[in-house]
């Protein structure tokens, strides 16, 4: 796991909370092939972060408590996700796939892996 912790200063934004904390993550998840956002003392984003370990992917971690801007990047996740639950969050390739229900329903119905081999996080 490749933990991102000083990348956080350097897109402070400059407008609403909401509209740049959602900019902030797009940008962000667009950076890597896989990444997650986590809390540190988050039993299910554990979870998460092994079982992409466990598949071989170097996912790259936002532990949001680590974060000065963690109430805004929760509500603007809560936002993205439509859920009361903001973490964990995942993106591949880019694009979101969910939270926790929605990666493990991808791996157990098989389409998980296929996600990861076109963004390129997996080779295998």
């Amino acid at each position: 796991m490749h933990y991102q912790t000083e990348s956080w200063n350097s897109y402070l934004p400059t407008k609403s909370p909401t509209t740049d904390s959602l900019q902030l993550i797009q940008r962000l998840a667009a950076e890597n092939a896989v990444v997650i956002f986590s809390k540190s003392t988050c039993c299910m984003c554990h979870a998460i972060k092994r079982l992409f370990s466990g598949m071989g992917v170097n996912a790259t971690v936002y532990e949001l408590d680590e974060d000065p801007r963690e109430k805004e990047m929760e509500k603007a996740l809560i936002r993205l996700l439509g859920s009361s639950s903001a973490v964990p969050v995942v993106f591949i390739g880019g694009k979101l796939v969910g939270a926790m229900d929605r990666v493990m329903a991808s791996h157990i119905n098989g389409t998980l892996v296929p996600l990861l081999k076109e963004a390129g996080a997996i080779w295998l």
